[in-house]
């Protein structure tokens, strides 16, 4: 398969989630993604276990993001590492960097230093909180970017304590957007020889991603509420939520009162005709009524009558199920002879096809020698 971005060449100065997951994005489309690391300890990310599981001496997190993907070493702050890695923003397509503002000033790669080398390049830096403001130095860190932007009020019951997402939304989210900005400056420097200067920021991705909270803000002047009963969306109304049944749990999603009540035979349902103002009492109704029977007899008589419900799976159900399998969404990667993991695959196919890679994250400096010989070698494509 010829993938959309071979002939792309990214260097990647990113580290820890959001700049090595667009890269790891890019890469699955087909560019040649170079991290450009410390000597001494090389992309912090490589120290960030998850549940404490490593991989040759590196966290399993960064094997997961960093696949496919090539190391250089280089030691900014010495002059002729830096002018090393001149030469190699000289024939590279796109720069990506995660780092606190004005960082990369101090070494002498700020956007106006790159294009100075390369005014075709592409620039894309992403912050905790952008480049202004008193909290411009603020650590940019997931958790804390989640609290500070209100996402925290969006999950549990309206009586919880605020509850964060339990998995890294922002760096993904901003990760996945800085493919998209990526992508669309690509397009433009195709058609008109230019480059761009991309910024992105944590908290921008998390307020784009509760739009319909802010937009419901601004024109109400107030703070949305969650359900105090299975809260599942803080502007929809019942029976938007999650339901225990007597041996498990089902996601009931937005329908027609009157219609779910005559299904599921909930007779004092019948009597409600504002289904938001009322939604903690229609869903207390609903609390007790699922109780009375287990998962399948709920799913059997409302996706006969193409109601949206769905049951709750936890992963080893999901692996069970005929349609996980048929997505063929796992994919192993080879660490070594005798080691190999298995993660999830791109989730896009081009054509029909998957984009697989099976190569493993880079050892610290692995390609550092091999990089150096390409440049030596100036008459010959650097990609």
């Amino acid at each position: 398969m010829h993938k959309p971005l071979k002939n792309v060449t990214v260097l990647e100065f990113s580290q820890y989630l959001s700049g090595p997951l667009a890269g790891l994005r890019l890469s699955d489309f087909g560019a040649r993604v170079i991290k450009i690391e410390n000597p001494d300890k090389g992309d912090a990310g490589r120290q960030l276990a998850i549940k404490n599981l490593w991989t040759n001496d590196s966290s399993l997190l960064f094997h997961t993001i960093n696949r496919n993907k090539e190391s250089f070493t280089a030691n900014l702050k010495k002059k002729d590492e830096l002018e090393m890695v001149q030469e190699l923003i000289k024939m590279a397509d796109v720069v990506t960097h995660n780092f606190r503002p004005d960082v990369m000033e101090k070494l002498g790669l700020s956007y106006e230093n790159v294009i100075a080398v390369n005014p075709r390049i592409i620039y894309l830096e992403i912050s905790g909180y952008g480049n202004k403001g008193p909290w411009k130095y603020k650590p940019g860190q997931d958790l804390l970017v989640q609290a500070i932007s209100g996402l925290t009020y969006t999950t549990g019951n309206k009586s919880d304590s605020p509850r964060p997402f339990g998995l890294s939304i922002a760096d993904y989210l901003c990760g996945n957007q800085a493919v998209q900005a990526i992508l669309a400056a690509l397009i433009r420097r195709q058609k008109t020889g230019e480059g761009a200067l991309l910024q992105l920021s944590l908290l921008e991705s998390m307020i784009d991603f509760q739009f319909e909270f802010f937009t419901t803000y601004f024109q109400s002047n107030l703070h949305h509420e969650r359900s105090e009963i299975n809260n599942g969306h803080a502007l929809l109304s019942a029976p938007y939520g999650v339901y225990e049944t007597a041996d498990g749990y089902i996601a009931v999603a937005m329908m027609p009162l009157q219609k779910l009540a005559e299904v599921i035979e909930c007779h004092p349902l019948k009597f409600y005709t504002d289904a938001f103002e009322k939604r903690d009492e229609i869903k207390l109704i609903l609390v007790k009524h699922f109780l009375t029977h287990p998962c399948a007899y709920w799913l059997d008589k409302m996706q006969a009558e193409n109601l949206w419900v769905m049951p709750v799976l936890n992963w080893q159900q999901l692996q069970r199920a005929d349609t996980y399998q048929q997505l063929n969404i796992e994919q192993e990667i080879e660490i070594n002879d005798q080691h190999k993991i298995r993660t999830t695959r791109c989730p896009i196919k081009i054509n029909g096809e998957m984009m697989l890679s099976n190569r493993p994250a880079p050892a610290l400096g692995q390609h550092t020698a091999r990089i150096m010989e390409e440049l030596k070698k100036r008459d010959e494509p650097f990609r």
